[in-house]
């Protein structure tokens, strides 16, 4: 048995197991400065909270006869301020923005920004650089039901000489007019959300989840939004009923989201987990996810954002996760017109998505929507109806059933063409599939370049339930099936099992290469 310490604050610590197991481990007690913290503790990564700044602690582990120390000295921090003590209420009902808001404006660089025990009511919250803000295990944050408080961010604000635009609001990849979130942070670096506390958005009790497709004074809000924010590091806290998406960080980086819990009801609308879009170095380790949507949905903007900054998400580490309920597990697109590439996925559990991998682009994404160097290893996916799918066909957008959109003729390769490159899967069990393995499809003018398949194994459900794997066009229900490849230009196929398919394993059309 060993540990790492992955994150420390000056009141927090994170550590991770260093197993192969995946998500959840065998009991372990925690023990700091050997006095019992936590017992039988079940999950590869777990925080640590109500330590002192500045102060060298001894956390032990022990698992059986086993047992792990390591040394941890918690970070500097300059004072602390109590939300309380500038106003803020708790009782749930008095509207206490103005009052935490000051708190957070008040706060000196090193300062911590301090929720103790109660239900704070609040509209949308913006942060400050260089600071913390902690949550008691008690502490909720409650978003205010009425629209009407909340400030609009605007899409598009063209600079004084009129050469720029100054791009605040964002909605679907677009830069459109959005409602501020319950924490937002515009150009803020160095900040740690930290604590066992919750983020209540309350869409539940408002019309926030009513007529999602009309915009009405502006586009809904997340849970928590970033805006070209630097070094941020979100940890131990819970968003549930949040607007809509309840983590977006957009053109950001050096960004950690760990050992978070994000729950929305199942029916909840785009009730997304975590969807980064144009970031760089990003890790998503130890959250769990249950959500109305995708779980994970990483984006880099559509076509006029993609062309204009050239910006793409990069740099992903998502490891020891649990992925529940969600449309798909881990999503790449289908707003990715400025391109995704080297994202690994390691260590995690999908449960009843839809999905477990899957790739949403289409014509129309441009040249720069290349998605590269994906990797899903040690993975574990049960009742997940089709675990593997790359869609270049994905029929979003209002040209979305366009027969330019649908076609399977070749067309000319030009501006308006994705990319597809290299796909690695390794190391997955996949329990009780339903409508298929894998669906790949590419595009015939221009195939998807790799795909290996290795040491994979799909045990079929009794019987399988019908549906469509991809979102496109053209593609009929299926229950049953293999691995199905349209338009790629290598396959390769190592040590892959099927129990229980009554179909064949392997189905290939228009693949250059294939190798087994």
């Amino acid at each position: 048995m060993d540990f790492n310490v992955i994150y420390k604050t000056s009141r927090s610590a994170t550590i991770e197991i260093i197993n192969n197991d995946i998500y959840n481990t065998d009991l372990y007690n925690v023990y700091v400065d050997d006095v019992l913290y936590k017992e039988s503790v079940n999950t590869n990564v777990f925080s640590i909270y109500n330590l002192e700044p500045n102060t060298q602690y001894e956390l032990k582990l022990i698992k059986g006869f086993e047992s792990v120390t390591r040394k941890l000295i918690t970070s500097y921090e300059y004072v602390t301020l109590n939300v309380k003590k500038f106003g803020a209420k708790g009782d749930g009902q008095s509207l206490d923005t103005q009052y935490i808001q000051a708190c957070i404006l008040a706060c000196p660089d090193n300062g911590r920004v301090y929720f103790p025990k109660g239900n704070y009511y609040t509209g949308p919250l913006f942060l400050k650089s260089n600071i913390t803000i902690e949550f008691d295990k008690d502490a909720t944050l409650i978003g205010d039901i009425d629209r009407n408080n909340y400030p609009v961010l605007p899409g598009v604000t063209y600079t004084s000489d009129e050469t720029d635009e100054y791009n605040l609001g964002s909605w679907e990849g677009n830069p459109l007019d959005c409602f501020a979130s319950i924490i937002t942070g515009i150009n803020v670096e160095n900040v740690n959300i930290i604590g066992p506390g919750v983020i209540n958005g309350n869409a539940d009790n408002s019309d926030w989840w009513v007529d999602v497709r009309t915009r009405r004074i502006a586009w809904r809000p997340r849970g928590l939004f970033l805006n070209n924010c630097k070094n941020i590091c979100v940890q131990g806290l819970t968003f549930t009923n949040t607007p809509s998406w309840n983590l977006h960080p957009y053109f950001s980086e050096n960004l950690r989201f760990i050992d978070l819990k994000l729950i929305n009801p199942k029916n909840s609308p785009n009730t997304d987990g975590c969807d980064p879009e144009s970031c760089k170095n990003v890790d998503i380790i130890g959250v769990y996810f249950s959500v109305g949507d995708d779980c994970i949905a990483i984006k880099s903007g559509k076509i006029y954002m993609g062309r204009k900054h050239k910006k793409p998400s990069e740099g992903f580490n998502i490891r020891n996760c649990s992925m529940n309920f969600g449309h798909g597990a881990i999503v790449l697109g289908s707003e990715m017109s400025g391109g995704i590439k080297d994202i690994r996925v390691s260590q995690c559990l999908f449960n009843e998505t839809d999905r477990g991998l899957r790739i949403k682009t289409r014509r129309g994404r441009g040249k720069d929507a290349v998605i590269d160097g994906i990797v899903f290893e040690n993975i574990k996916m049960t009742d997940v109806l089709t675990p593997l799918v790359i869609n270049m066909f994905y029929f979003c957008d209002p040209d979305g059933h366009t027969e330019y959109v649908y076609s399977k003729e070749k067309l000319p390769v030009d501006d308006r063409t994705p990319y597809l490159g290299k796909f690695v899967f390794r190391d997955i069990e996949c329990t009780n599939v339903n409508v298929a393995a894998g669906t790949f499809y590419g595009l015939p003018e221009q195939p998807i370049e790799s795909i290996e398949v290795n040491n994979v194994s799909f045990a079929y459900s009794n019987n399988p339930k019908p549906g469509v794997p991809a979102m496109m066009d053209g593609l009929d229900p299926m229950s049953g099936k293999g691995l199905i490849f349209n338009y790629v230009n290598k396959v390769n196929i190592k040590n892959v099992r099927f129990d229980g398919l009554k179909e064949k394993d392997i189905e290939c059309f228009e693949v250059k290469k294939f190798i087994k």
